[in-house]
C-alpha cells in the first residue's frame, strides 16, 4: 500500500483566486484530494515552509515505498487516477504528472532518496532526470485549479466538496 503525501498551503494560497474564495476553496479541494487518497493508501497533509521543504518533512516519516506526492489543487482527481500513477512508476525511479504549464503535479517514487525539493516553474522536467522515470498524462493529475475559470471548465468533474463550495459561494454571490 502507498503512502501519499499532499502539501498544502493554508496561509496564502490560491492567490489568483478572488480572495474571499481562496480559503474556502483551497480548503475543499484539499478534502477531495484527501478523500481520494485514502481510498488508496496511507495519506499525509504536510503543511506550511513551502512545497518542497513541507514534501521533505512529511517524507522523514515515511519509511515504507511506494510514495506518492500529490498537489492539494487537483479536486477532480479520483483513487483510479492515483491507481494509475501508483502503476507508472518504474522499477527504482519517478512517475511524474506535468501540469500544462511544466510544474509538476503529481510524482510517484519507488525508492526513497529520490525526491528533492524542484518545484517551480519547469519542474516536471527537473524530476524527470532525477532517475529512471516517466511522464504520465492522467488529465485529473494535469488539470490543476489556479483561478476560477479552471474550477469551471472542471466543474463536470469536481470532487463534491469543492462542487458544494463553488455552489455555495455562486449563491452566496446572487
Amino acid at each position: 500500500m502507498p503512502t501519499i503525501v499532499i502539501p498544502f498551503r493554508a496561509e496564502g494560497a490560491k492567490q489568483r483566486l478572488p480572495e474571499e474564495l481562496r480559503a474556502v476553496l483551497a480548503r475543499a479541494m484539499l478534502v477531495d484530494v484527501v478523500a481520494a487518497a485514502e481510498e488508496v493508501g496511507r495519506t499525509l497533509v504536510a503543511e506550511g515552509r513551502g512545497q518542497g521543504a513541507a514534501v521533505e518533512a512529511a517524507l522523514a516519516d515515511v519509511h515504507e515505498t511506494p510514495v506518492l506526492v500529490v498537489n492539494a489543487d487537483l479536486p477532480a482527481v479520483t483513487p483510479r487516477d492515483l491507481l494509475a500513477l501508483l502503476g507508472s512508476i518504474p522499477p527504482e525511479g519517478v512517475a511524474v504528472a506535468a501540469a500544462a504549464d511544466g510544474t509538476t503535479n503529481a510524482l510517484g517514487f519507488a525508492a526513497h532518496g529520490l525526491f528533492k525539493p524542484l518545484y517551480g516553474p519547469g519542474s516536471a522536467e527537473r524530476f524527470l532526470a532525477l532517475a529512471p522515470s516517466r511522464l504520465v498524462e492522467i488529465p485529473n493529475l494535469a488539470e490543476d485549479v489556479d483561478t476560477l475559470a479552471d474550477l469551471e471548465r472542471l466543474e463536470p468533474r469536481l470532487g463534491p466538496r469543492t462542487l458544494a463550495a463553488l455552489d455555495s459561494l455562486r449563491s452566496a454571490a446572487r
